[in-house]
């Protein structure tokens, strides 16, 4: 019409039925506008669940409801936490009369911490398409991020519908049998008779055998280094969240065969520490306590840390240390101390391989530049290799683990050391 109105100036004719387009627009306009504006309107609901897992896929759910008596079409704006930086969020929809329609979208943090959802900005507007009405929904909803609790569930379930094979882990075969006493019972073919109890058989005059039963509630800690070295990323997930991850995991595996289990976490310091438990409260405790690690950036100390543990774990336990050494010179350092707990618990030392190294192996070099970095990167690889068995050669129970791997494999291990009646 502006154009129109250029050429008016030369052709007369065009002035007037450009002015009547002029008004039919003004009309269209308005017809739109009152019909955006009229009482009537869309409503809309973020849903959210009551926490995100860490690392994993989340839902977040929004429900949108057309009170007009006419289609129409909405964008729909949600104000993500500023942690996912994400400001490029957009959806469109059309919505029929009177309909409800509803979406998801997933969200996937790699932080522990409270994440703040702000508003919810739904922009409506008909087939005109001449007006959009902005409509606000939701004032500022706060979610924390909690340890991986999908992840939990997840070998949970396996672990119930005994699949856990599945998933990669192994069944182990169970090696003699322990000596939890149970109760003394009356002999009957197919008994071992390695269990025989003399002096009940002389009493009674009939063949008594002693009967046992698995070990259960033994003490198992998870102790996670929250010094620097754990503070390195892999997928976007620090090494300090791959062990927080593992040990709500392996937590609950150990509590639903009855076990003890407790959590220890240190820098240069014990940060926390909670005694090993056998109730089913103790789940949610140790979550919370997980919830609540931050990485430190000073070295851990490994003396102060087998000082503590001398003082305030007694009984023989079962120690998963969750830690990391990029040099074998790093690891000589600490190996008297871990010697040292080894003797008095059944220690793990559980570390990591470094996947942005093996890549870097795997690569094929185009120059000499690269092949250079691959040279080095492949040390880095052995001396990997030259720690665990450095370890092992101190009878120390090791675990080298991709960080993806990890709650696997701690589970496996854990399960080979109940097998083999270690603790």
């Amino acid at each position: 019409m502006a154009v129109l109105f250029l050429f008016s100036y030369f052709i007369d004719f065009l002035f007037g039925i450009t002015w009547i387009l002029s008004l039919l627009l003004l009309f269209l306009f308005l017809a739109d506008l009152v019909s955006l504006y009229k009482k009537n309107k869309i409503n809309a609901e973020r849903i959210l669940p009551q926490k995100f897992s860490n690392s994993d896929e989340n839902e977040v759910e929004i429900i949108l409801e057309n009170n007009y008596g006419f289609s129409v079409n909405a964008e729909i704006i949600d104000e993500i936490p500023i942690q996912f930086q994400k400001r490029d969020f957009l959806k469109k929809l059309k919505i029929p009369a009177g309909a409800t329609e509803k979406f998801s979208y997933f969200l996937r943090p790699v932080k522990r911490g409270e994440y703040f959802f702000g508003k919810l900005n739904i922009y409506t507007f008909t087939k005109i398409g001449l007006v959009k009405r902005r409509s606000v929904f939701g004032n500022k909803q706060m979610l924390k991020v909690y340890p991986s609790f999908i992840q939990m569930k997840k070998l949970d379930f396996l672990a119930i519908d005994n699949r856990l094979s599945q998933s990669g882990l192994k069944k182990i075969r169970r090696i003699g049998h322990t000596m939890e006493f149970e109760q003394i019972k009356e002999y009957v073919p197919g008994d071992d008779v390695r269990t025989i109890n003399w002096k009940a058989t002389a009493k009674q005059g009939d063949l008594m055998v002693n009967q046992f039963q698995d070990e259960k509630a033994q003490p198992i800690y998870s102790i996670i280094d929250t010094g620097r070295v754990m503070k390195m990323p892999f997928n976007s997930l620090s090494l300090l969240d791959y062990a927080i991850n593992s040990s709500l995991a392996f937590s609950n595996i150990a509590l639903k065969k009855k076990d003890k289990v407790g959590l220890i976490s240190f820098s240069s310091k014990i940060e926390s520490i909670l005694k090993a438990n056998a109730k089913l409260s103790q789940l949610q405790l140790i979550m919370e306590r997980l919830y609540n690690i931050n990485t430190q950036f000073p070295d851990s100390d490994f003396s102060m840390l087998y000082s503590n543990l001398r003082k305030k774990i007694t009984q023989r336990s079962l120690l998963l240390l969750y830690t990391n050494f990029e040099h074998i010179s790093a690891l000589k350092r600490q190996l008297p101390y871990l010697k040292a707990i080894n003797k008095k618990h059944v220690l793990v030392v559980i570390f990591f391989e470094n996947t942005e190294m093996d890549k870097i192996v795997e690569s094929n070099p185009d120059n000499t530049t690269d092949m250079a970095h691959q040279v080095i990167a492949e040390s880095f690889v052995h001396d990997k290799k030259l720690m665990a068995a450095e370890l092992r050669k101190h009878g120390i129970n090791t675990l080298l683990t991709k960080p993806k791997d990890l709650s696997i494999n701690t589970i496996n291990k854990y399960l080979e050391i109940k097998a083999r009646g270690i603790l």
